[in-house]
């Protein structure tokens, strides 16, 4: 008899066995789905950070039982009326282009090329850009990369604003509150469609009426620079610079300096550096550095989304100075016809932002901030929206259950990055700059370094601070697009804001 029930009684063990296996694993999988429609504030769980209570914060609906503040759309945050200063319709096409003789790709184009016309405003104009899609499918956005545009400007699909289909249209509408070097790129399948074209350079020059930042040094050799977008993208194997391969010449006579204005819009770091000539990093995402001395033999790091200006000044001997790109190509400087030297190798030695320039007053006191948050960056293995692998995570969860740091105007806010996931990740926070406080424990010590796209490498801890000066919902998330596409995406919210906004595969608002 004893035997006769054996195979019986492994066949039940078995079973059960498999079954405490698969039940647990079968619940992981269908929690992990993300809906097919949902709101970005309901996503993941609200985090209020460490600090001093903050009246405005209590109350919050949902959180700890009282009544919520006066509900704010994102629709109600938009830049001030009246006529604008700049305007421009900016049309996405899906078409083939010509990247070299005999070198064509599918690319998305803006008014007819990839990048899109570079957008040129002064500082405090009044931006007006209507926006069309005439033929990107799955619907696109405009986003205005470092721009601290009002937030029913930011373009990200279904937090601000719906993806623009096929045939329609959209205006955004934003003050050019700060000079510098931005750029524009889609945020509605951003791997895609930034990957494939669709983006352009944005030039912020000075008030008409201000004097040139940086020191009489600096100032005078501002005095008839030449400026000169190199906004650098690859198109699969070709990197190009302002869309074409090979080198960008710039013609200037001896002694001429030129405004170098690099764009990183590519998904990794772009070390750029200077053969032939000294250089001066001038600015950082958009900010000027303050007190910025001559360089030579150093590399600039620009992280995946980030912008570096470099002053660079043509040789007096007449020959040519080459910034170069990441070794692939460069932006030339020098007489027309002018000798060059061969592409050199990247420096050994890197710049640290940490400690270049002079220090000068942050206008606000991380010492006594009001908001403190940990970002933790990590990687586990589990499920992400029913696909089983090794996922980024941010504190601890994978998206949508991702934080959502909640603010109130006028907070001081520190934010500790810390990265743990086995890679670098170009972190990007919309609508704000940062300013960089310590990397590993040891503090800034030069120029304010100000950033909105912060190279994170493995290991690395960052503190930052901000002021919370621009009330909506915006993203914070790597700008290694295919890792944002992955889940590794937060989100900053102030206390009583709201979207009418849908994420979500039925909703077509897919913003990675």
């Amino acid at each position: 008899m004893t035997a006769d029930r054996s195979p019986v009684l492994r066949r039940v063990v078995a079973g059960l066995v498999a079954a405490a296996v698969l039940v647990p694993l079968l619940l992981l999988w269908q929690t992990s789905r993300a809906p097919g429609r949902f709101s970005v504030t309901e996503a993941g769980a609200f985090e209020r950070g460490s600090g001093p209570r903050v009246t405005s914060l209590e109350g919050h609906a949902g959180h700890d039982g009282g009544s919520a503040p006066a509900a704010t759309s994102v629709d109600a945050l938009v830049a001030p009326p009246g006529p604008p200063d700049v305007t421009i319709t900016l049309t996405a096409r899906a078409e083939r282009v010509q990247l070299a003789p005999g070198t064509a790709t599918d690319a998305y184009t803006v008014n007819g090329s990839t990048p899109g016309p570079t957008l040129r405003a002064a500082q405090g104009d009044l931006v007006e850009v209507t926006f069309v899609n005439e033929s990107v499918p799955g619907g696109a956005t405009l986003h205005w990369h470092g721009i601290d545009v009002p937030n029913a400007a930011d373009g990200v699909a279904g937090v601000t604003q719906d993806a623009v289909p096929v045939g329609g249209s959209h205006t955004y509408r934003f003050v050019a509150a700060d000079a510098g070097t931005y750029w524009y790129h889609s945020h509605q399948v951003s791997h895609e469609q930034v990957r494939k074209g669709l983006l352009g350079a944005v030039v912020v020059s000075p008030a008409r009426d201000a004097s040139p930042a940086g020191g009489s040094e600096v100032a005078r050799l501002l005095e008839g620079a030449v400026d000169v977008p190199a906004l650098v993208h690859r198109y699969g194997a070709v990197r190009t610079v302002q869309g074409a391969a090979g080198d960008l010449p710039v013609v200037v006579p001896p002694g001429t300096a030129a405004r170098v204005r690099v764009i990183n819009s590519d998904n990794g770091v772009l070390p750029v550096w200077v053969s032939g000539a000294s250089f001066r990093l001038l600015a950082v995402d958009g900010t000027d550095v303050h007190g910025p001395p001559e360089v030579r033999d150093q590399a600039v790091v620009v992280p995946a989304g980030g912008r570096a200006d470099l002053l660079v000044v043509a040789p007096a001997d007449g020959s040519a100075a080459r910034v170069e790109l990441g070794g692939a190509s460069a932006v030339v400087v020098g007489p027309d016809g002018a000798t060059t030297s061969s592409p050199t190798r990247r420096p050994t030695a890197t710049l640290d932002l940490l400690a270049y320039g002079t220090p000068a007053p942050l206008g606000l006191d991380p010492d006594a901030a009001d908001r403190t948050f940990d970002y933790v960056i990590g990687r586990a293995p589990g499920f992400l929206d029913g696909k089983p692998g090794m996922h980024w995570t941010v504190n601890g969860h994978t998206y949508p259950d991702v934080p959502m740091f909640e603010v109130a105007q006028g907070d001081v806010v520190r934010m500790r990055i810390d990265n743990r996931s086995g890679g670098p990740h170009p972190m990007h926070l919309h609508g704000h700059h940062v300013v960089v406080l310590s990397r590993d424990g040891v503090p800034a010590s030069g120029s304010p370094w100000w950033t909105d796209s912060l190279e994170v490498a493995d290991g690395e801890v960052y503190d930052v601070a901000f002021l919370a000066d621009n009330p909506g919902i915006w993203m914070d998330h790597c700008h290694n697009l295919p890792h944002a596409t992955e889940g590794l995406v937060a989100h900053l919210m102030y206390a009583g804001v709201t979207t009418p906004y849908l994420l979500g595969h039925e909703t077509g608002n897919i913003p990675e």
